[in-house]
Order: C-alpha cells, then structure tokens, then sequence
C-alpha cells in the first residue's frame, strides 16, 4: 500500500482573515506524530448543507464572518438603547475593545430597561429579594448595611445633583 501525504481539501481557503489556516500543517497537530492521517478520513465528510434558518428578527453577527450563522436565538432582538450600543459594538472586530466594552455596557443597560419595562406593565420587582439581600443580611449584615447606605448615599447625590439649580442670581 502506497503512503501518502496527508491532505485537507476540503475548499475552505479564507486568505481574507487573518490567522486562517493557521492549524494546517499537521506537524501543528497536538495528535502529530501518534496519529497517522490518511485521505481515507474524510470520506462521507461531504454532505448538503440544511436550509438555513429564516431571519425574522434583526440578528447581529460578527463583521468577520461573512454571513449569520446557520442557527441563532430570536427570542430577544437588539431594542432601545441597549440594541443601539450592540448595534454600534458590532461595527467592530471581535478582538478589540470597542467590541466587548459596549457589549457590557449595553447588558447593563438592557437590565434597567427591562426593570423600568416590569414597571411600566405594572409589576414593581422586589429588588431586595431577587438581589439575595435576606440571605446576604443574615450572613453579613455590616457588609449589606454598608453596602445598602452607599447606594442610598449615591442615589441621594444624584438626585441632588440633576434636581440643583444652577442659577447664580
């Protein structure tokens, strides 16, 4: 029986992005040389791809990739402010700042948007329940004290600042 080399041609050359390709050369393999690779392994490799998923809802996806993947979630699509700050952090790439700092701060906000949300259909959430302070006040009490006065404390300095008047008269 006749060795050859091993091949991958499986047509997935992408030169467009970098580090593509990158775990080509089998001696990169973590199996190399243990496992001895022939062309035989990618036999029934080749199948119809399913049709893809219907885009009903505004679906966000990397600018890396050139089309949305072949299944993505649409119970929840990017709205208000929290879809306008995703909507501008997928403007950039996935290995940058500009990316993830938005991402975190539009989760941040989609959480007061879905509070003020609950209250606008008339539940008013027990956040002292569903933020574990009972647990958190019988295993330390000093802390939650703390920690409830400095929210009382920053939620008062906000108030006083946007409720001042700045007339100099």
């Amino acid at each position: 029986m006749e060795k050859r080399p091993f091949e991958n041609n499986r047509g997935s050359e992408r030169p467009d992005i970098k580090g593509w390709g990158i775990d080509a050369d089998p001696k990169n393999d973590p199996t190399y040389p243990y496992k001895h690779r022939n062309n035989g392994e990618h036999k029934g490799y080749t199948w119809e791809r399913p049709p893809l998923q219907p885009v009903t809802v505004e679906v966000l996806h990397s600018n890396e990739r050139p089309n949305i993947t072949a299944v993505f979630g649409t119970t929840s699509p990017p709205t208000g402010l929290s879809g306008a700050i995703r909507r501008f952090a997928f403007k950039y790439s996935e290995n940058s700042y500009g990316h993830w700092l938005p991402l975190l701060l539009a989760d941040r906000v989609n959480a007061v948007e879905g509070v003020l949300d609950d209250i606008r259909h008339g539940h008013f959430p027990n956040i002292f329940a569903e933020k574990g302070y009972k647990g958190k006040w019988k295993h330390d009490p000093a802390g939650t004290a703390a920690r409830i006065g400095m929210i009382v404390g920053v939620a008062a300095l906000a108030f006083w600042w946007f409720t001042r008047d700045d007339d100099d008269d």
